[in-house]
């Protein structure tokens, strides 16, 4: 029945609409967008750009379920993708990663996306940012990216058939329901180019946490900046899903205080403060040996079939599987003997290694060299795979950055 005396409101303005493409990428996914495409005001780093992407993911949501906008409410989920065609000659587009807070104002631009990085290649092909001319009607076409946030190289090899990015296929990624076309991802020299890959100069150091101890941990920037532990020092297995952690306020609040007290040491933040500005950066894992154990779909996980156990924590809480960065990060840390990782793994020097994530395992490798004291990755290389979801125009209200008449939807 509906009430005469009840009028509807009108709003001044009506919602604007943006062309974006919703993506999966490895165990990620995220809002994708065309540079070109964004309202003018958004073209541009700040806060115009930044209030889009908060209400396009539902952001900041103090019941932490996004529901009003295209947010799963996880890190894996909350996530924003800027592409454009690159001015460099070396490179075929410029790929933005903007981390979304779920509860906050606030977008960490303090990072990549690993898992993303794979859906980038076949985003640039879709939205015509490759070159047709360059894409076989069967093969792969390696798409150069370069990675905005960490001034970084990213290849992404993309399947091809029949003139299409090939999509499905029977490769299947622990952490994703369904096979689909294999990506290789090469992440080239992924170390910190303005330091050391091992910031305090050495391959473990004592971490002083106060209210946990003295631990070991590998401090390391390859990839991203990630602190490595081992398990059974903070009373874990390394074999632990979600619920273990993810519902442990306590625990979460000591891995809080590992991951501020380990970005002060790495010269990350100048004061424990600042450890709250960035959420994304760095990662906190904590290893061990491998072991018998189930994975979180139930799959049985051999003590033979994997070479050591990672797990890891992205925006506060225990990742699902494995954030791609951290995946770099392990391998870069695995093939140097004497940290952490590489102990965990069996020690001596490797190339590749194969990890125990909650979802499954990953191989992911990479080959370190030393020199004049210090360690470098050439690359990193892992295999992911992406799809599209949907693709269209996602809508937000039109106070919601700076809009000219002609930008509203029709």
């Amino acid at each position: 029945m509906t009430d005469s005396n009840l009028q509807p409101r009108i709003m001044s303005k009506p919602q604007i609409k943006v062309p974006a493409t919703y993506m999966r990428g490895g165990t990620s996914k995220g809002v994708f967008f065309n540079l070109n495409d964004l309202p003018e005001s958004a073209q541009v780093a700040g806060k115009s750009r930044d209030n889009l992407l908060l209400r396009v993911i539902g952001s900041p949501d103090p019941y932490a379920k996004q529901i009003d906008g295209m947010g799963g409410a996880t890190s894996s989920t909350s996530k924003t993708v800027i592409v454009s065609k690159s001015d460099s000659l070396d490179h075929d587009v410029d790929y933005l990663f903007g981390q979304v807070s779920i509860d906050k104002a606030f977008v960490d631009w303090g990072g990549n996306c690993g898992n993303l990085s794979a859906a980038v290649g076949p985003f640039a092909i879709h939205s015509g940012l490759i070159d047709p001319d360059s894409v076989p009607n069967d093969g792969i076409v390696s798409v150069r990216i370069w990675q905005v946030n960490i001034e970084k190289t990213i290849i992404v090899h993309v399947p091809i058939c029949n003139g299409q990015v090939q999509e499905m296929g029977d490769f299947s990624l622990d952490g994703v329901t369904f096979p689909a076309a294999e990506i290789q991802v090469d992440f080239m020299d992924p170390a910190d180019s303005n330091g050391s890959m091992f910031p305090t100069g050495n391959l473990i150091d004592d971490l002083n946490v106060p209210n946990v101890g003295v631990l070991n941990a590998t401090l390391i920037n390859a990839g991203i900046p990630t602190i490595f532990i081992d398990a059974h020092s903070i009373g874990y297995q390394g074999t632990e899903l979600q619920d273990d952690i993810n519902n442990n306020p306590e625990a979460l609040a000591m891995f809080e205080l590992i991951r501020s007290h380990g970005a002060l040491k790495m010269g990350l933040i100048n004061d424990i403060e600042q450890a709250k500005l960035s959420q994304h950066t760095p990662k906190v894992a904590f290893v061990s040996k491998p072991k018998n154990h189930q994975s979180s779909s139930g799959k049985p996980i051999a003590e033979k079939d994997v070479d050591v156990l990672v797990r890891a924590l992205s925006m506060g809480k225990l990742h699902h599987a494995m954030m791609g960065t951290a995946a770099v990060a392990i391998a870069s840390a695995a093939c140097v003997p004497g940290t952490l990782v590489n102990l965990a793994a069996g020690g001596d020097v490797k190339e590749s290694v194969t990890f125990g994530h909650p979802s499954g395992s990953l191989k992911v490798g990479a080959k370190a060299s030393q020199k004049a004291q210090s360690w470098m990755v050439e690359k990193a290389v892992m295999s992911r795979s992406a799809r599209i979801l949907m693709e269209g125009w996602v809508r937000v209200p039109a106070d919601t950055c700076e809009l000219n008449d002609s930008e509203m939807a029709d």
